[in-house]
Parts: structure tokens; sequence; C-alpha cells
């Protein structure tokens, strides 16, 4: 009799243990299943924004900008830049216009899918490549690099939002971006503040491969143009402690570029579309 209850006391705590498991699976199923849905539904939330973002990044333009600090001894620089911006290439030209003794002083970036390429300018007639190991070094002695100019985060292959953060009093969605194994890049992540009612960034953090950040850019003032919302004003932080400001003066969309203008010769030439924004 004993024995017998005995048994009947193993035999139920077996089933109780089995039963305890099996609901432990179930859980554990439903949980992975529902963080599954929620990194599916952030990827695909997090690409339709990129995709919004680079399509407002597309087209062409004329600007003017003030560049004060950086790591040198820049003490402000008046440039103007020159871009055309398509989903497969990218042309973008620097080139200074203040002070005299660095004036026409250019830097040539071009995009072809994942490919960059550039060609600096200095004076008095000289000439040389950027290469591929160069691209992540300040733009004129700023806290701007080469690739921050010509590269796009918002085009990487892997998107996702992570996170909400007011900023200034805007409530923006945070986007992160990584370039994924099919493309090359000096960041292991950006992440963006990006206000989605007036579709534009507001904070920008690059990360290195340590998880640390390299760069951040915060924008200071927003521009209205043509009834879109675009950064006017940068304060850019450099990955030595140092700082830029850059202030926007005027733009100009819908530019029609010669091919030439985005040449090793041709953009040597200080020229600029009509009706340019002094």
């Amino acid at each position: 009799m004993v024995e017998e209850l005995q048994t009947q006391v193993i035999d139920h705590s077996l089933a109780m243990h089995h039963h305890l498991n099996a609901r432990s699976s179930v859980f554990a199923a439903i949980s992975l299943s529902f963080a599954l849905c929620r990194f599916a539904s952030a990827a695909e939330a997090g690409s339709d924004l990129a995709n919004k973002m680079h399509a407002k990044e597309n087209g062409s333009s004329f600007v003017r900008i003030r560049m004060q600090g950086g790591g040198g001894d820049n003490q402000g620089l008046q440039v103007q830049i020159k871009s055309r911006v398509s989903e497969s290439t990218s042309d973008i030209v620097y080139q200074i216009l203040f002070p005299k003794e660095r004036k026409g002083e250019s830097v040539l970036l071009h995009r072809a899918g994942q490919k960059f390429t550039g060609t600096l300018f200095t004076l008095p007639n000289t000439l040389k490549p950027v290469g591929a190991a160069e691209m992540n070094q300040p733009l004129f002695g700023t806290d701007l690099s080469y690739e921050g100019v010509i590269d796009s985060p918002f085009a990487w292959s892997q998107q996702a939002i992570v996170g909400t953060e007011d900023v200034d009093g805007n409530p923006c969605e945070i986007l992160e971006s990584k370039p994924g194994k099919d493309h090359n890049s000096s960041y292991a992540s950006v992440k963006t503040w990006i206000d989605p009612r007036r579709m534009v960034p507001l904070r920008i953090e690059k990360y290195d491969t340590a998880g640390k950040v390299a760069r951040r850019i915060n924008v200071t003032r927003i521009l209205l143009n043509g009834g879109d919302s675009l950064p006017a004003d940068l304060k850019v932080y450099g990955p030595r402690g140092s700082v830029t400001l850059v202030t926007g003066s005027g733009i100009k969309r819908g530019v029609s570029y010669a091919d030439t203008e985005f040449t090793p010769e041709g953009f040597k030439q200080l020229n600029a579309p009509a009706n340019s924004p002094e």
C-alpha cells in the first residue's frame, strides 16, 4: 500500500513537472514570437522612415555656408556647395570662397552605388585623389569628414526605430542605421533623432565599432524652403573633442548643372548658378 502511494505521488510529480515544462515552453515561444514581431515591426517602420528621409536628399542644390572651428587653425571659412544626388549616384563639390589665401581650394566627391571616390584641389594647381582609407579624414580641417558628406546612413541596408525622445521640445523617433556586410563604413551604426512631423533630423550620433560616439551633430536651426524643413545650422562634435559650427546662409534647389561641373577640371572653377543665394 505504501509503495502504491509513493508511486502515485511520483507519477503526479512527474506529470506536474511535464505540465510546468510545457507551460514554460509555450510561454517562451510566445515571448520569442512577440519579440520577433516587435523586431520586424521596428525594422519595417525604420526602413519606411529611412526611405522617406533618403528621398528628401535626392535632387540638385546650391548652398552657401560658413564653417568655423575644428581641430586645425580654421578661424572661419565661407564655402559654396554644389550637389546632385540620385538613388544610384551622387556628385558633391565643396569650394572655399574665403579667406582669400584659400579661395578656390575644393574637394570633389562621387558616389556610384556603394563605392566612393574623391579628388582634392589645393592652390596653386595641385590635384590629389582621396583614397578609400582617407574618406574619414577632416573636410577642410573641420569636424566634418569626406565620408560624412557623401555617404547617407538612410541608404544603408539595416534600419530600425529603437526609441523615442524629445529634442528641444520636439518629439522624435530614434532611427538606428547599420551599414551591413555589403557596405564599407567607418561607423558600426548611426542613430538619428528625426522629427516625424517635419521629416527633419535634429540630432545625429555616429558610433565606432566599440559602441562609442565618434561624431555627434546637433541641428540648431531649421530652414523652411519650398514647404520642406531643412537643416540650416549645425553644431558638429568631432572625435577629438573639437567642435565645428556650420551656418547656412542660403540655398537654391532644383539647379541644373553641366556634367563638367563635377570633373577634376571643372570643379576648379568658382562659378555659381544663376539667381544663386548671396
